[in-house]
């Protein structure tokens, strides 16, 4: 029986995305997000039934890598609001969002995390993996923010999250 797509389905994805559009070896992935080959290999196995990477060559299609994170991901992925902790910031409360979006007094959206920095309002990353991995690379941390924006964010930071998903999905996957 086919299996939908599952939250670290998207983290996969937007990894691909942050390596400029290419598809390392599966072991590399792995290594890069703390997931074991295997669950990768399932994630790449789903994201091109869902047509979101191109079956011969692994690379994720923009146009509908676009639609579905402008589109679906808050749909298919809704986020789950939590308790006041300790964490890393995300959504408008993170880079590229956070030079662009004066603070309205709230907490900031946190992901939970024992080395985060930040006190804010919890936000449960699409995959527990997410913050471990966006430390480790700065790119991928800024489209899961993106990502977050646009599933939790208020009017104006879904549109500057969905303006600046845009240009960076354009400039990484060329096409």
């Amino acid at each position: 029986m086919p299996q939908g797509l599952l939250p670290q389905d998207m983290i996969v994805l937007v990894k691909l995305v942050s390596y400029g559009g290419e598809r390392p070896p599966i072991t590399q992935v792995a290594d890069d997000l703390a997931l074991s080959p295997s669950q990768v290999h399932a994630s790449f196995k789903r994201l091109e039934r869902a047509r979101l990477i191109d079956v011969q060559t692994g690379r994720p299609l923009r146009k509908a890598v676009e639609e579905f994170l402008v589109h679906g991901v808050k749909y298919a992925f809704p986020v789950q609001r939590g308790e006041t902790t300790r964490g890393m910031p995300t959504a408008h409360a993170a880079p590229p969002l956070c030079d662009q979006i004066a603070g309205n007094g709230d907490l900031p959206p946190v992901w939970p995390d024992p080395n985060g920095k930040v006190r804010g309002a919890t936000l449960e990353p699409l995959h527990k993996v997410a913050p471990k991995a966006a430390r480790k690379d700065p790119a991928l941390y800024e489209l899961l923010a993106l990502v977050d924006a646009l599933r939790d964010g208020r009017v104006r930071e879904r549109q500057l999250a969905e303006k600046e998903l845009s240009v960076r999905l354009r400039r990484q996957l060329r096409g």
